[in-house]
């Protein structure tokens, strides 16, 4: 365990104080060398510190294609059967070869991961004593607890079995980590993580009520009501997840046509429907490996030009041709009216759902929530708890502004519930969702009668529910090093 935990050094700033403009505030170069009680002395230092954690967000991790949080939220895509590869590369993910114990890109899930708890900690743990107001103490460790709380949520969807609702989930989860310490630690149980998870949460939307960020890279309450929403999905436990997304989905707007036609740029600090998300400066971005080098449709990156990413066209015809959402994939994939470099490779259903800056810049605003997901968390927990009413009313809200010539659901029960799935895959594709919904709801990945191609995907076309693939395993330096962690099955 001391090898990957807790050997990091504390990727802390300290100089940027409260009182600087917007882009200055989030204008982290994290440095080497701060020590975590220098961190904790002051709140301008630990607002420092955050906006530390805020910029590790979309930091490079070893290769360009494992850039931070964005690069995570593309790889969970992948692994499922919406996201289609046109060329074979980068396909670490896309063949399932990601949860080998000694795969760069799995240990960079654990390492990222553990690495921000660690940073969250030391503001969690250290700042009752710091100079400066208690607002601002709260508001800090508040967004610290979230941190954690999200990585911890991460980490155990990706190491451990599903969470079942109803049982004892006693199954092993991962390390539970609240406090900085070398000493090697044992896996909790998938019970006792989600415990872990769900008192962070609860702690911090008391500290953040009242919190007015200066931006949407920073967690206010509304995130931590949203997170609380999400992971409530995820357990099953619906009635909680309906109403925090209720909560939710009250204080923002979802985008009107014109806006979401024109795809996702560098503006969700403009647009109400955004609830969270890194906007990246000019000065700040990993030009070949930011979220929009490998997402995005327009930016001339060798991945894109030979592997420009592609929708199921299975669940393409499923959208109607009304809907707003039809028109960010292209079954030619000519993107007439799109710029788009003359050496970049053209594939039927091809995305322009994410626009770079330009062909050279691959800047994207990496979105981590948005109120649709609200609508649609709402939708789903309701039918799950046979409420098809309520459900279809609360689908209807979202679903009519993607598509104007929407009517509301007369469906009830499992064919409800399998509109507002479908809903939920076209809204939500590119944006990390799909391999942790398939996981939950105990779902077998099918990629057969599609635009898939198997050589691709190394013929990976099929696995079933409950299969070992569906954790990684602990990577070979963790268990090297820690003689309490146990690994999972092959």
């Amino acid at each position: 365990m001391k090898k990957i935990i807790y050997s990091f050094v504390l990727i802390f700033t300290m100089s940027i104080i409260l009182s600087s403009c917007e882009k200055d505030f989030l204008n982290t170069n994290p440095t080497d060398a701060v020590s975590a009680s220098s961190a904790t002395l002051t709140t301008d230092n630990a607002w420092a510190a955050l906006n530390g954690i805020h910029r590790l967000t979309y930091s490079r991790y070893g290769s360009q294609g494992r850039v931070g949080i964005g690069a995570f939220y593309i790889h969970m895509d992948e692994l499922g059967e919406d996201h289609v590869f046109t060329y074979p590369t980068w396909t670490t993910h896309y063949r399932w070869l990601h949860r080998s114990a000694t795969s760069s890109n799995n240990r960079m899930n654990w390492l990222m991961h553990y690495e921000w708890i660690s940073n969250a900690n030391v503001l969690i743990n250290g700042l009752s004593e710091a100079a400066g107001e208690q607002e601002e103490k709260d508001a800090i460790v508040g967004q610290s607890l979230l941190y954690r709380a999200f990585c911890h949520y991460h980490l155990v969807q990706l190491y451990a079995k599903r969470y079942v609702s109803g049982t004892t989930n006693s199954q092993l989860g991962v390390p539970i980590m609240t406090e900085n310490t070398t000493e090697p630690q044992p896996r909790g149980t998938v019970e006792e993580v989600y415990t872990q998870i769900n008192a962070d949460i609860d702690e911090a939307i008391g500290l953040l009520n009242g919190y007015s960020r200066n931006n949407k890279s920073h967690m206010n309450a509304d995130v931590a009501k949203g997170l609380k929403a999400r992971i409530a999905l995820t357990q099953g436990n619906y009635s909680v997840a309906a109403s925090f997304a209720a909560q939710v989905k009250a204080n923002y707007s979802l985008m009107d046509w014109d806006t979401y036609a024109n795809g996702f740029r560098l503006n969700s600090e403009a647009i109400d429907e955004f609830i969270w998300a890194s906007h990246i400066f000019d000065d700040q971005g990993d030009t070949w490996g930011n979220y929009g080098a490998y997402i995005s449709r327009n930016f001339s990156s060798t991945s894109i030009r030979k592997n420009p990413r592609a929708i199921n066209s299975l669940l393409y015809d499923l959208i109607s041709a009304t809907d707003v959402r039809k028109t960010l994939f292209d079954p030619t994939g000519e993107h007439v009216g799109l710029e788009i470099v003359s050496s970049a490779s053209r594939h039927p259903y091809t995305s322009q759902k994410f626009i770079a800056v330009s062909t050279g810049d691959s800047r994207v605003d990496v979105p981590h929530m948005r109120v649709s997901e609200m609508y649609l968390i709402e939708a789903e927990a309701l039918a799950r708890q046979g409420s098809d009413a309520q459900a279809a009313a609360a689908l209807y809200e979202m679903a009519v502004v993607r598509d104007p010539e929407y009517v509301l659901s007369t469906q009830t029960g499992n064919a409800l519930i399998e509109e507002i799935m479908v809903q939920r895959r076209v809204e939500l594709w590119g944006e990390g969702f799909r391999f942790s919904d398939l996981k939950r709801l105990n779902l077998a990945l099918d990629r057969t009668g599609s635009n898939h191609k198997s050589s691709y995907a190394n013929n990976v076309m099929e696995i079933p529910a409950g299969d070992s693939k569906w954790q990684s395993l602990i990577p070979q330096d963790e268990m090297d090093s820690n003689p309490l962690m146990e690994q999972n099955d092959l």
